[in-house]
């Protein structure tokens, strides 16, 4: 059996490995465009390398998964995230679990991991061939038995031109891991304040997510706004980046909020408004908040009055800025788009239209929100597509 794997990313190196552990005797080829393979896992999680998740706290996949739900969960059934853990395990790499639930090599250096997926490819036979582009899959299906596609997001700029004479149905990729630009807004000048939970969503829509929130000199970032960007990823390209981000800053009920500061003025009534504020907010945006507000700054808590407190939990609840552009999150870069899920058997991956074709990884219309769930589609979409090719004669 001949197998020729275009890219060599997470996805393509995972499934090369494990193909050839089913079957020594199978050929197998991994082509890759860049230089040297794995070059994006070498920087995924600020260079160490978020494996995956316990996926502790996580209802549903479709919370991790804004697209792909539905081929996560069959996925799953043959590598999820425990299986990733436990294999990686056995190679000799130690985890540790942060107290976000993101899974990360003890020694915090994605190197290792590139190394060790290197280093297997190599001690089994799998030809990785760097510099070199795939330009026709249709082509690679004439001179191999077959063929995984694992070329990651492709840009919009080069289309799927690899995909020509296929037929396949694909979705338009558009960036879905990204921060959020707020040029005109003065709560930049807060850069550096972290809110540890705080809820965000966009005005007159239903995308909404919760989690920290970072402060930034261009805008907002943090788990919070980037996995609102995850779940809102089309809609914000569809508007040109533009739209109102409401941020809840204590991520509770209006209500809830405005209990809070009446017990804070009655513990606190002679004091500044601006002196005493709710222990989950820092000072400086509690300052900034109350001046935003209107509020005096040497006012009193017992001098408040009610339409004081209404704006003040107003601004706790549903505070809301101008989003004008995005901007990239650290080096790594993240699309929703990609080949159909209509296209593939869901069960093994293989193309309906081209059997002996098989996708994995980002190219397929699947991504994640931020915290591992990303690398986590690559094991599980690679895994099975090595173990649908190792049962083909």
């Amino acid at each position: 059996m001949r197998v020729a794997i275009a890219g060599a990313g997470a996805a393509g190196c995972f499934c090369a490995i494990e193909l050839k552990r089913r079957r020594p005797d199978a050929e197998v080829v991994v082509f890759e465009s860049g230089r040297r393979p794995l070059a994006k896992v070498a920087v995924t999680g600020g260079g160490r390398c978020n494996l995956t998740n316990t996926f502790a706290g996580i209802r549903s996949l479709a919370e991790a998964y804004p697209r792909g739900e539905r081929l996560m969960k069959r996925v799953f059934r043959t590598f999820n995230h425990e299986d990733t853990f436990n294999w990686f395990t056995a190679e000799g790499i130690d985890l540790v679990i942060q107290d976000d639930e993101c899974i990360f090599p003890a020694s915090q250096d994605a190197m290792q991991i590139v190394r060790l997926l290197c280093r297997r490819m190599r001690e089994l036979g799998v030809d990785v061939v760097t510099g070199t582009r795939i330009d026709s899959v249709k082509t690679l299906l004439e001179e191999y038995d077959c063929v995984v596609v694992t070329v990651g997001g492709i840009p919009r700029e080069s289309g799927y031109s690899l995909l020509e004479g296929l037929d396949l149905e694909t979705i338009p990729p558009v960036p879905s891991l990204f921060t959020f630009n707020l040029p005109d807004s003065p709560v930049r000048s807060l850069m550096g304040t972290v809110v540890e939970k705080a809820g965000v969503s966009l005005a007159g829509t239903r995308f909404k997510a919760g989690g920290p929130l970072l402060v930034t000199h261009w805008g907002m970032s943090g788990p919070a706004i980037l996995k609102l960007s995850s779940y809102a990823a089309r809609h914000l390209a569809e508007h040109s980046y533009e739209a109102t981000l409401v941020v809840n800053w204590l991520d509770s009920p209006e209500q809830e909020a405005r209990s809070l500061l009446e017990s804070i003025a009655s513990a606190n009534s002679g004091k500044m408004v601006a002196n005493a504020h709710p222990e989950d907010i820092p000072s400086r945006l509690w300052e900034y908040l109350v001046g935003k507000c209107g509020v005096r700054e040497d006012a009193k808590w017992a001098e408040l009055g009610g339409k004081g407190f209404n704006r003040l939990s107003a601004a706790l609840v549903s505070d809301q800025y101008r989003i004008c552009g995005k901007s990239r999150f650290k080096e790594e870069f993240v699309t929703c788009g990609g080949v159909a899920l209509s296209n593939l058997d869901l069960d093994t991956l293989e193309c309906r239209k081209h059997p002996g074709l098989f996708f994995a990884g980002e190219v397929i219309d699947v991504d994640a929100i931020t915290g591992g769930f990303n690398l986590q589609a690559a094991w599980s979409t690679g895994y099975r597509a090595a173990v649908s090719i190792s049962g083909k004669e």
